[in-house]
């Protein structure tokens, strides 16, 4: 499987024009409300995961009537709805996955969506949550190249890990040469890249990468 994108049930404000991620070669997983999100979309997703407890029941009549595969969970469970969609997407082991409708709302709901791309660092998967105005993605240490984007011109770092060692940037506003970032630092905030490409490097740690628009 090539690709994976998941909409969750986030704010639909803040969910971008999904045409512009949507392929032939794209498998779409639809999360409880995002489900729905995806059919008023013009999507029918491949998959559907949750208790559905926050759709109406002509939604959920209209997913079954569309979705090939609906999995159905009680609603006391030690996992999140899009915890375990992308457990699922991860045991198919695509090349990339991209994730909708995770922000905004519920803060405790955000910041664990936030923690799960730790899962899919592990697996080596490219992925990235995406909303109107910003990109997250996370990092395991290496060497990696950021083309500028003009929609999200501001691009900032932070550790995930209590330090993140020798982390360098080029081509940005602000560089940076092997400096040490602890936990709670602040400042790796809102930079800019000044050339059509930039690269960013680390030895030790877990950095979050977050690309915005103002």
């Amino acid at each position: 499987m090539k690709n994976i994108n998941i909409m969750a049930g986030g704010p639909s404000c803040l969910i971008p024009d999904l045409s512009a991620y949507h392929d032939s070669s794209t498998h779409w997983i639809g999360v409880d409300r995002g489900a729905a999100t995806l059919l008023e979309a013009g999507i029918i997703p491949h998959e559907v995961f949750g208790d559905f407890d926050s759709i109406t029941n002509e939604q959920k009549i209209a997913l079954e009537n569309e979705a090939p595969h609906f999995h159905i969970y009680q609603a006391e469970k030690d996992q999140t709805d899009l915890d375990l969609a992308l457990s699922w997407a991860v045991e198919q082991e695509p090349l990339s996955i991209k994730l909708f409708g995770i922000s905004g709302g519920r803060a405790d709901h955000f910041l664990g969506n936030i923690q799960l791309l730790y899962q899919t660092l592990k697996k080596k998967i490219d992925t990235v949550m995406i909303d109107r105005q910003n990109t997250i993605s996370m990092f395991s240490p290496g060497s990696y190249t950021v083309s500028h984007d003009p929609s999200k011109p501001y691009v900032s770092f932070l550790p995930f890990t209590e330090l993140v060692k020798n982390l360098s940037l080029t081509g940005f506003k602000y560089s940076l040469n092997n400096c040490h970032i602890t936990l709670g630092s602040t400042l790796c905030i809102s930079n800019e890249l000044i050339h059509s490409k930039g690269a960013f490097s680390f030895t030790e740690g877990i950095l979050i990468m977050i690309r915005s628009d103002d």
